[in-house]
Order: C-alpha cells, then sequence, then structure tokens
C-alpha cells in the first residue's frame, strides 16, 4: 500500500472544465474526475466545484483528500500568492479572491496555486514533449490562449504575468479581445472569441453552421472543443473558416515570441490544442514559418504528450 502523504492532489482549473488527480510519487494518476467549470457563483462557485471534482478523484484513487501531501491548482489569471486575480475566462471572476486558502479549509490539507498554463508547461518539460530540452516555449490553445516558459531550464514568470502570448498583437486595430483590447491572438484563436464570432457570423450574417446543432445535441451550453473538433470533421465550411483564422493567428503570434526568445522547442496544447492533435499542430508549424526570422532553424513544434491530464499533473508538482 502507497503511504497516503506520499500522495498529491492536482487541479487544472479551465474555462470550461475542471480536471482532478490524485498522483504517486512516480506521477501515476490513481483516480480522476472532471466536471464543467460552472457558468453562475463566481470565483466562491468554482471553488465548490473544484471540491467536489478533488472529491470524486480522491474516492476513485480510495484515499480521503485530509491524508495528501498537499494539493496544487492550476488556475488562469494573475496568481498573487494563493490568490487569483483577474481571472477572465471564468466566469463572474472579478478581482482577487483566496483560492488556496478557502480550498486548504475545505480539504484539510495544504493547497499550491500556480499559472495553469505555466504548470503545464512544466509538466511537459519535466515529464513529456519538451524532455532534452533547455528552453521550451508552450502554447495552450483552449477558451483563451496562454503560453508557459521555461529558460535556462527554468519555469521564467516574469514579475507573475508572463506568458500571455495570446494578449500579443497580430493585427493592429484588428479584432476586439475579450481583455478589452484589439488585435490580440486570443481575438482570433481563444474558443471563446471564436464562439463569439461564428455565433455573430451565423444570427447576424446569415452564414450557415451546424456548430450550435451539434453543440444542443450533446447537451454543451458552450462550443466545446468536442463540438469544433465534431463539426471539422462533418466539413462544416464556417467552422473550417474560423480554425483557418485562429491557426494563422497562432502561427504570427508564436513567431513573434520565437524571434524574441528563440527558443529550442514549442508545445501546443490545451483543450483545443490536443483534441485537434497532430495535424494541426503541423498547420501552426507551416503558420509560424512566414514569421519566423532565423527560419534557417525553426525549433519543432509537437502537441503535448501528456494528453488531458497534463494540467492536473503540472499542478500537483507545485506541491513539494
Amino acid at each position: 500500500m502507497i503511504p497516503t502523504m506520499a500522495l498529491r492532489g492536482g487541479i487544472d482549473l479551465g474555462g470550461t472544465k475542471i480536471q482532478a488527480a490524485i498522483l504517486d510519487a512516480d506521477h501515476e494518476v490513481l483516480g480522476s474526475s472532471r466536471r464543467p467549470t460552472p457558468t453562475t457563483g463566481g470565483p466562491a462557485g468554482v471553488a465548490g466545484e473544484i471540491e467536489q471534482a478533488l472529491r470524486e478523484a480522491a474516492s476513485a484513487a480510495q484515499i480521503e483528500p485530509a491524508t495528501l501531501a498537499g494539493v496544487g491548482v492550476g488556475s488562469p489569471g494573475t496568481i498573487d500568492g494563493g490568490n487569483v486575480v483577474g481571472a477572465r475566462n471564468l466566469p463572474g471572476w472579478e478581482g482577487s479572491y483566496p483560492l488556496a486558502s478557502a480550498l486548504e479549509d475545505a480539504f484539510g490539507c495544504k493547497v499550491r496555486v500556480g499559472n495553469d498554463v505555466q504548470v503545464a508547461t512544466d509538466a511537459e518539460f519535466k515529464l513529456g514533449a519538451g524532455r532534452g530540452h533547455d528552453s521550451l516555449l508552450g502554447v495552450f490553445w483552449g477558451t483563451g490562449v496562454g503560453a508557459g516558459l521555461i529558460l535556462d531550464g527554468e519555469a521564467w514568470t516574469g514579475q507573475g504575468a508572463a506568458g500571455e502570448i495570446g494578449h500579443m498583437v497580430v493585427k493592429l486595430d484588428g479584432a476586439h479581445c475579450t481583455c478589452g483590447r484589439y488585435g490580440c491572438v486570443e481575438a482570433y484563436a481563444g474558443r471563446a472569441a471564436m464562439e463569439a464570432h461564428v455565433r455573430r457570423l451565423h444570427e447576424d450574417k446569415g452564414r450557415k453552421t451546424d456548430l450550435f446543432k451539434l453543440m444542443e445535441k450533446h447537451g454543451r451550453a458552450r462550443l466545446t472543443s468536442g463540438i469544433w473538433s465534431r463539426a471539422l470533421e462533418h466539413g462544416d465550411e464556417l467552422a473550417t473558416e474560423v480554425i483557418d483564422r485562429a491557426v494563422g493567428a497562432l502561427g504570427a503570434g508564436i513567431a513573434s515570441a520565437l524571434n524574441l526568445l528563440d527558443v529550442e522547442a514549442v508545445v501546443i496544447g490545451g483543450g483545443l490544442g490536443v483534441r485537434l492533435g497532430e495535424p494541426y499542430a503541423k498547420r501552426i508549424n507551416a503558420a509560424i514559418q512566414p514569421h519566423l526570422f532565423a527560419d534557417f532553424r525553426p525549433p519543432p513544434v509537437s502537441v503535448a504528450a501528456l494528453g488531458d491530464l497534463g494540467g492536473a499533473i503540472g499542478a500537483s508538482l507545485l506541491v513539494e
């Protein structure tokens, strides 16, 4: 029997889903759970759903949360100690919320919070597609678009808000972003912005698409990565057009980051990145090349190897 204090919890808090896992000292997943991110209730509602997800994962692993060495949480937004500030991709999350202390009270063990994309990048660097490199850019394509950085073998978080590749401008005075600015990568490639864009084209311009029929058929409240994938498989012209637009923005944004940082490798993850997989990693790579200054030695671009649980695995690494 594994001593329970050798076990850790990891939680990946995303815009549409909360993924929780219990892992042993060898990073093997002993139990996991997935729940939808609530659309109402603000930070307290999200914290309550995180608690339920972790308890379900712990039950699957046949342990109690209080016996864990600790729980790590990867969250969108800026991380200030145990507080999460300005997680715009989560509904109703305004200002700062003490997520770590709220979950410590719920679980009875220590909780550490990190940026969701950075902890997923750390996991890929240590355990996944980034192994063997000293520098890495992890780009996570989902509800928003974020990046994590490894430089000289160490995570680089700047003053706490590094890696916001989704808010690099790829078109001056371009599309309106959910952050309130214009022309950001995320305004073209973030799943929330893509849904708003396709809804306008469908409802206001009369463009045909099966995206919303698929959403209703599968009982979803939003256009999830799975819905986009199914629409592409069905040859939906509008879905294909919007995804193509996103790939172009991702290519320009990633190339700009590479021109600045010159890292050894790029890993594509996130809900859409993992769901669309290798064919779209290749397309993003092709979209990078025209904008790359050092085009004589482009870095490899690969799909996150740890898959859907990569964020939760990375969050568990926050617990020492």
